[in-house]
């Protein structure tokens, strides 16, 4: 370039005016080019990106008019920067054609994979639609576990009611027919009936505080208790049903471990855990509750049984709403409706626990993690 065409001097001179107009232009044509696309947020994502492209080329065009408007370049010159300046110009919006074309095909079929049920997410996506499409196919995932779960979990507890509720209305009918007379059998009659009442009112009450955990409407009183109080509460509050079953229950704790907990919740999620045991363990064996703290220094309660162990495909189910199992898991008569670990797991979630099972020695052992205060 001819030096009488571009004076040194004057270009360094003019240097912080041209910058100073060419942010202003450019910030200016930015605020318009945001409002713009705030304006087509719903609109197809090819027309956002043609107004980004259009906004980088008029920030250059502004800073290729402050050069001329202080006359640093004129003449051939400037025609040739504003004919490059268009060109790349329209070759940007060219290339942003083809890229918004490409992402509203892939879009499209990423719709057309989530219509076509079951979904599989579809490979080959951009990045940020595989993500997308891996995570809907996650969610589909665990919707269809959750479904399944529903019905298992309504088969069971009709089930459970059809059978109660038959005895029941058996005895009632005969108490009305006249049919049993005798004192003892009256007696008894009413008795059973007054069981069935109170088994099937603890059902209703597990499905009510399920349905709570799900909806995330558990309300916990947190306070600072110690393990120890608890296993002590949880060891007599079972040791009716224990003795009954013909089952030894021991407990061993540790004195100073506290958590901040709600203790009639965690109560209840360690009893259900203490329960089920029981009720799976045969005569004239222990179950043990431990108390203490584990390797990583968190707070531990474990029970302990001698139910014969959980096959190794039923592991990962066995806190599945209404799950129950086989073989050694058969529920019994006294069995609930398959509620009681699901619960367990929803109150000690609300803790901010862990709650696991393993399959140790002649049975299986469950375990409840917390934080310890202060730790």
């Amino acid at each position: 370039m001819p030096a009488a065409m571009l004076p040194p001097a004057v270009a360094v001179g003019e240097l912080p005016v041209v910058v100073a107009v060419a942010t202003g232009f450019g910030l200016l044509i930015a605020l318009v080019g945001i409002w713009v696309m705030w304006w087509l947020r719903t609109r197809s994502i090819g027309a956002m990106l043609a107004v980004v492209v259009v906004v980088a080329v008029a920030a250059t065009l502004a800073g290729v008019v402050a050069i001329i408007m202080r006359m640093i370049i004129e003449g051939p010159v400037k025609d040739f920067v504003l004919s490059v300046v268009a060109v790349g110009g329209l070759v940007g919006l060219g290339v942003a054609f083809v890229l918004a074309k490409r992402v509203v095909r892939e879009s499209r079929r990423l719709v057309a994979a989530v219509r076509d049920l079951p979904f599989v997410a579809p490979q080959g996506l951009p990045a940020e639609l595989q993500t997308i499409a891996n995570t809907l196919e996650e969610a589909y995932a665990r919707e269809r576990a959750l479904e399944g779960a529903r019905r298992e979990l309504v088969a069971w507890v009709s089930h459970d009611l059809r059978t109660p509720l038959a005895g029941m209305r058996a005895m009632a009918e005969a108490l009305e027919d006249g049919v049993v007379s005798d004192r003892a059998t009256v007696a008894r009659y009413h008795g059973q009936i007054k069981l069935e009442v109170e088994r099937l009112s603890a059902m209703v009450d597990d499905l009510f505080e399920l349905s709570r955990i799900h909806a995330g409407a558990l309300r916990l009183s947190r306070s600072r208790i110690g393990l120890a109080d608890l296993v002590a509460d949880t060891l007599a509050g079972a040791e009716p049903l224990a003795r009954a079953k013909g089952v030894q229950l021991t407990a061993e704790a540790a004195a100073a471990v506290p958590v901040e907990a709600d203790p009639g919740a965690l109560g209840r999620a360690l009893g259900n855990l203490v329960v089920n045991a029981i009720r799976h363990t045969p005569s004239d064996r222990t179950v043990v509750l431990r108390a203490g703290l584990d390797a990583e220094g968190m707070a531990c309660l474990s029970v302990t049984d001698c139910c014969g162990g959980i096959p190794e495909d039923d592991l990962p189910r066995v806190f599945e709403v209404a799950f129950r199992g086989e073989a050694a898991r058969t529920p019994t008569a006294d069995g609930g409706a398959g509620l009681g670990l699901a619960i367990a797991q929803g109150i000690v979630e609300a803790h901010d626990g862990m709650i696991g099972v393993v399959n140790d020695g002649p049975g299986c052992r469950f375990e409840i993690r917390l934080p310890v205060v202060g730790g």
